[in-house]
């Protein structure tokens, strides 16, 4: 058997080593071309009215911030009115699935049902039930959201909100007590990151070995808000803690496969197509997965690292 996810080893998503995007749209990969069509308005009635599911990026596709993209509530509108099935998934976790559908009534969006959500955060919880023995914690650099996940099936958990270090000196820093039930580090978005969480964090892992998960909700960069404007993303804070701790989170947002084993909304074996602000993000995800896949650029330049979208 090979190393556990999480236990010193990365696991990225499956693309193809060494795909490169020319201009016009062709990619090299396995030594011949491959060309991105463009989806106009023929493609676009052959792909939608072959799909019963429709997977949606959320932040920066349908929203900036709490501003919704001019257009998507209507677009999205007129496809559920066509029956199709709308599904959203994204890899922020600073909301459970329930404040999602909440976000999406708001911006008017057609009516979503939790189930028809998946976040990071759901997705991270799924994953440490699974992975961790019964009654393990997890140390949490997140947000309430998050920590909310976890509760809702059933892992213990501690560190969401603001955290201070022990005393004045390092030797204090390294003296702060440790819970012995923590057996995993869970890594999402955290506006109370700091120094003390990430000393606590390295504590946790270098105590616990290999034994001790480490866990990331996503590595995107940035999250893009109104008007053209970013903030840093949890990719930033999950490098951090893999920098101190030297060895890489297990990631179980985008684009990897333990996110698509985590629909239970029943996807049918018609085609289903997905849609993105960055082709780093989903590309992978679909490319090991039956979906097709446009990439949208109203977010940021689309780049191409293994993969190349359909549309």
């Amino acid at each position: 058997m090979g190393t556990r996810p999480g236990r010193g080893t990365a696991n990225r998503g499956g693309g193809r080593a060494g795909t490169r995007l020319r201009r016009g749209g062709v990619a090299m990969a396995g030594g011949g071309p491959r060309r991105c069509r463009r989806l106009e308005a023929d493609a676009a009635r052959a792909v939608l009215g072959a799909a019963d599911t429709l997977l949606f990026d959320c932040d920066g596709v349908l929203w900036r911030g709490e501003a919704a993209v001019g257009g998507a509530a209507a677009a999205l509108g007129r496809l559920a009115a066509a029956g199709k099935r709308l599904c959203y998934v994204t890899n922020n976790s600073s909301r459970t699935r329930a404040a999602y559908t909440e976000k999406l009534r708001r911006l008017g969006f057609p009516p979503a049902e939790p189930r028809h959500v998946f976040g990071s955060a759901y997705c991270a919880a799924r994953y440490l039930r699974q992975a961790l023995p019964l009654g393990a914690a997890a140390y949490v650099l997140g947000s309430p959201a998050l920590a909310a996940e976890l509760e809702a099936v059933g892992v213990p958990h501690l560190g969401p909100g603001p955290a201070a270090l022990p005393g004045p000196a390092p030797a204090d820093w390294a003296q702060a007590p440790l819970d012995p039930a923590v057996r995993a580090v869970l890594v999402g978005f955290d506006e109370h990151f700091s120094y003390a969480k990430l000393c606590q964090a390295l504590r946790y892992l270098l105590r616990g070995g290999p034994d001790c998960l480490l866990v990331g909700t996503n590595r995107d960069h940035r999250l893009p808000l109104e008007g053209g404007t970013a903030i840093p993303g949890t990719g930033c804070l999950v490098k951090a803690v893999e920098t101190a701790a030297q060895r890489e989170a297990f990631i179980v947002g985008k684009p990897n496969r333990f996110r698509y084993q985590q629909f239970n909304i029943g996807l049918p074996s018609s085609p289903t197509v997905q849609r993105n602000s960055s082709s780093s993000a989903l590309m992978p995800f679909s490319s090991t997965q039956t979906l097709e896949t446009p990439c949208l650029y109203s977010n940021n330049r689309a780049y191409c690292l293994s993969v190349l979208p359909e549309y």
